[in-house]
């Protein structure tokens, strides 16, 4: 029996000098593309609790209401306030807002709006039943409330 011996003169070096400007590249590309959104909230929010509740599917579909006494009671006062994106409106706003929130949105996706109330555990029935008054107005049928899974005990 004779012995076969492999003999390859290929080197397995891969060349690594243009990774950095890769990887930098990405680095800059994401730092260009990504949107960096946060909305100061400026109302208390202690959400209610809830047992069944279910996912959002699409958050880009998704428009925040806040309802709750303002954190500076000193300069707005002690009654619930409703907050839309970073400023505080009447409930009279609150149609031009979903206006607003439809026309940043394509043609198709406008009747898929999906307004989400996050509202304070403390804030009576009256204010809410204003805005969503104004929701029907505003031709806005598709209500969340939010809240915080329960516990179980």
């Amino acid at each position: 029996m004779s012995k076969f011996k492999k003999s390859s003169n290929t080197e397995q070096d891969i060349p690594t000098a243009a990774l950095p400007d890769i990887i930098f590249m990405l680095l800059f590309f994401f730092m260009v593309t990504t949107v960096m959104r946060e909305t100061d909230i400026m109302v208390k929010q202690q959400l209610p609790r809830a047992s069944q509740l279910t996912k959002i599917e699409r958050k880009s579909l998704v428009s925040y209401i806040y309802i709750g006494e303002p954190k500076n009671t000193s300069l707005y006062g002690n009654e619930p306030k409703i907050q839309t994106n970073d400023v505080f409106v009447d409930t009279d706003d609150v149609v031009q807002f979903v206006n607003q929130e439809k026309d940043k949105l394509s043609e198709v996706e406008r009747d898929q709006i999906t307004m989400s109330m996050k509202v304070d555990v403390e804030v009576k029935m009256g204010i809410v039943s204003d805005v969503q008054q104004e929701l029907r107005e505003a031709n806005a049928r598709k209500v969340l409330y939010s809240s915080i899974k329960r516990s179980e005990e």
